[in-house]
């Protein structure tokens, strides 16, 4: 049994909805950094694998590396918001942080 596309997909696809989930479910904002990061991961799985299984070159690998390093300075603008926000608030829940404007 070789692995094909199929099996790429699906773990990509597992990958997307455990980030969704995480985005929707949890109040921490770590957690929900933490689900973005998934469903970054998701899209970088399905660009190596129509890469591969396409033909296209190393476009896929490419754009997956861009996505990479744009999720790794994602990561750290949002860990500064967060510890911004826990400075000023002492929460990092994202339900209990309501006056921003203020």
């Amino acid at each position: 049994m070789s692995i094909g596309l199929n099996h790429f997909l699906i773990v990509s696809g597992i990958l997307f909805s455990l980030g969704i989930f995480a985005i929707v479910t949890r109040k921490n904002a770590i957690m929900v950094l933490m689900g973005i990061e998934f469903i970054l991961n998701a899209s970088n799985i399905n660009f190596i694998a129509f890469s591969k299984f396409g033909n296209f070159g190393v476009q896929g690998e490419v754009i997956a590396l861009f996505v990479i390093v744009l999720a790794a300075c994602e990561a750290a603008i949002a860990l500064a918001i967060v510890l911004n926000i826990y400075k000023q608030f002492t929460t990092v829940n994202v339900d209990e942080i309501n006056n921003l404007k203020n």
